[in-house]
């Protein structure tokens, strides 16, 4: 490909350089942010020469290319553009300050979780196994490396505050060890464990506004939103102190008051009010999950996929966290799974389905990606794309969703779904199992039943070509396009006469009509040709291109069937003249009266561009 054609074209769909802000790469991707999004054509972006798709997320517009390329368009869009080259980081943060306050709220959420997700992962993990190891073999629960490991997988959920304390104090700008130390604050031993309150153990206050409000002595052993908080609070604090404490002795004063006053409030006000609304949340997310029949779950299986698209999916993280912490049953991953799955599922009907080559090449592999819990490129690249998938995924995961509530199936830990959710799953692997199966079968279904090939349904909007009243004898344009003497064919066979006389027509449409009353004789397998004789036995050959048999059909797509009555001007099939031409193949077809013998001559009545339904052949007796 010629990457600064690619590269020219891209930067004219996306509005020119005057609507651009910022642009990188990853190892598959144009990652670019915009000034305004209603001025890139997303149609004509998707056309281009090199681009395999394109998506819009989390206020990036991403372009993929395929690794190896994308980086060589990236060079020549930068320099065409006129813009520095940015980082991966610094295009996130210029897309984070476009979007409306609630979904900024939303990815900070996201970007605390993130980083941390690895240590639920491997301690979630051990867990999930530990639970396993001990169904098949019970006399483990005793032994002394059960204890041992069982410790290991309690570690990350038991010392959770201190954790997110520090990646949130790497978000908002503070000290993280500052962070560590109000994480720490929040489960430190003095404090009564929150577990053992819940189990019924003793209180006394810490603190009383007033006379008026107790505060307990309780920790916040696994709870999220209060540590949040508290954390963003020393960060405002911190860096209000460092603009205003002389610098020979803000090493001291500031992170003395940073703690001090972060770690008041965090006990006695931001850790008793968020955590009576953090229990609601959990409640409320288990309430919906626990609808009887999966209703809950159904629905939001259903939804998943929509909050996947509009960014706000963070939050499930915090949801996910919450319940590991409260009683290590994470049921919302399930339903994650099942929404992954599912538009997994429809990607690949769609690349079972496609006539073609480039869908199925996006869509092919997107769909594995989604099996392994990677769904962006199935969502954005394919199913959001053409509309008709996304629905069937969605239906589909609302459907695996409510079998995974019914069947009670929850993980160990989050930030893992798809097939490597099995590993966090041991206890339940039936149940899973079948979530997965169902998700599958009932998105692949939807979508093989709703999907279409675009380009088809255009043609179905696309108006049948009037024809005149039919002349005797007499062979109509098929394709619109340039038509020649069967001479200039670059085929000896045609072009020698021998299959009979006629004429051959560089298309200019791709798709190839009737040219006279008659029936379908015979549509080849490979439906790159098709056999018709008319009303008056004139038997002719449409061949679409030359040598296109080795395409197998791929690029070809029949609307009529063997033995068939059709029209003058009825549309009989449609090539992708794109695809062919890529494929190395010329598209000159011959229009050919196979039963040439009957007929004393077969003269050309016209060369040169045809419109369909003018007359092109006629036949003597």
């Amino acid at each position: 490909m010629d990457y600064k054609v690619c590269a020219t074209a891209i930067l004219k769909e996306i509005g020119g350089k005057e609507n651009l802000i910022s642009a990188a790469h990853c190892a598959t991707r144009l990652r670019l942010v915009i000034a305004d999004n209603k001025k890139a054509n997303v149609k004509a972006l998707e056309q281009i020469d090199g681009v395999k798709g394109v998506f819009d997320a989390s206020g990036q517009l991403q372009i993929i290319i395929g690794t190896g390329t994308v980086n060589k368009v990236y060079d020549e869009f930068i320099q065409i553009a006129g813009v520095s080259a940015a980082s991966k980081e610094e295009v996130k943060q210029a897309a984070a300050s476009k979007a409306v306050w609630w979904k900024r709220a939303i990815k900070t959420l996201g970007d605390i979780f993130v980083p941390i997700i690895p240590a639920i992962v491997a301690t979630g993990l051990l867990n999930g196994l530990l639970g396993g190891l001990v169904q098949v073999w019970p006399g483990m629960a005793d032994s002394s490396i059960y204890t041992l490991l069982n410790l290991f997988s309690n570690t990350a959920l038991t010392f959770l505050p201190i954790l997110i304390a520090i990646s949130a104090a790497k978000i908002f700008g503070g000290n993280i060890y500052l962070g560590a130390v109000i994480g720490m604050i929040m489960i430190h031993p003095s404090l009564v464990n929150a577990w053992t309150v819940a189990s019924g153990a003793e209180t006394t206050t810490l603190f009383s506004w007033f006379g008026a409000w107790n505060i307990a002595n309780v920790g916040y052993q696994g709870h999220v939103i209060p540590v949040i908080l508290s954390v963003w609070l020393m960060c405002v604090v911190e860096k209000w102190l460092h603009k205003r404490v002389p610098e020979v002795v803000d090493l001291f004063v500031t992170p003395l008051c940073s703690v001090l006053v972060a770690g008041f409030f965090s006990l006695t006000l931001i850790g008793p009010v968020f955590a009576q609304v953090e229990s609601w949340v959990l409640s409320g997310a288990q309430a919906l999950i626990a609808i009887p029949f999966g209703i809950g779950a159904f629905i939001m299986g259903g939804v998943y996929a929509p909050t996947v698209v509009a960014g706000v999916h963070h939050m499930y993280n915090a949801i996910e966290m919450m319940m590991l912490a409260d009683n290590g049953m994470n049921t919302w991953m399930p339903i994650a799974t099942a929404a992954n799955v599912a538009q997994g599922a429809a990607a690949l009907a769609v690349a079972a389905k496609t006539r073609n080559s480039k869908i199925r090449s996006l869509a092919f592999p997107a769909s594995l990606s989604a099996f392994m819990g990677i769904t962006e490129p199935a969502v954005f690249g394919v199913n959001v794309r053409y509309g008709k998938p996304f629905v069937g995924g969605m239906i589909g995961g609302a459907v695996g969703a409510c079998v995974a509530a019914i069947m009670g199936v929850y993980a160990t830990a989050n930030g893992v779904t798809g097939l490597f959710g099995f590993l966090i799953t041991t206890n339940c692997f039936v149940g899973y199992l079948l979530t997965f199966i169902v998700s599958f079968a009932a998105a692949f279904a939807c979508t093989w039943v709703l999907y279409k090939d675009e380009r088809t349904e255009e043609a179905e909007q696309t108006p049948t070509p009037v024809v005149a009243a039919t002349e005797k004898n007499t062979v109509y344009t098929p394709i619109k396009g340039e038509v020649i003497a069967l001479s200039e064919v670059p085929d000896d066979t045609f072009a020698a006469g021998v299959l009979g006389e006629g004429v051959g027509i560089i298309p200019q449409d791709e798709y190839v009509y009737a040219p006279f009353d008659g029936e379908v004789e015979m549509v080849f397998d490979t439906k790159h040709a098709i056999g018709l004789k008319s009303v008056d036995g004139v038997e002719v050959l449409i061949h679409v291109g030359l040598n296109t048999v080795e395409l197998n059909g791929e690029p070809f797509e029949v609307y009529v069937s063997d033995h068939q009555a059709i029209k003058a001007g009825e549309r009989l099939l449609r090539f992708d003249k794109k695809a062919i031409e890529a494929a190395g193949y010329n598209m000159t077809t011959p229009v050919i009266v196979t039963n040439t013998a009957d007929y004393s001559k077969v003269a050309v009545v016209k060369t040169g561009t045809s419109d369909v339904g003018e007359r092109i052949v006629t036949v003597e007796a």
